[in-house]
């Protein structure tokens, strides 16, 4: 991932594309990953106030790589009202 594209997965998952001044040890509550049973190659979900991305199962690594990809930019642009 890009420099960019590792803000936006940080901020995909916490709500906040920057690291605490302590580091990623900063971050509370913790960073966690868990499975997601969602269908096969679905995009994944975060719950930022939970810190937590539900991961469904990949067929490959570039499936992954690019659903996690997909639901970042998506996300990124945040909420819009109006």
């Amino acid at each position: 991932l890009t420099s960019l594209e590792r803000k936006k997965l940080l901020q995909f998952i916490t709500g906040s594309s920057s690291v605490p001044s302590s580091g990623l040890s900063g971050i509370t509550p913790k960073l966690t990953i868990t499975r997601s049973y969602q269908d096969k190659d679905s995009l994944p979900i975060s719950h930022t106030c939970f810190n937590r991305l539900d991961l469904p199962p990949y067929s490959s690594y570039t499936s992954l790589q690019s659903r996690l990809i997909i639901a970042v930019n998506e996300g990124y642009a945040g909420f819009a009202l109006g």
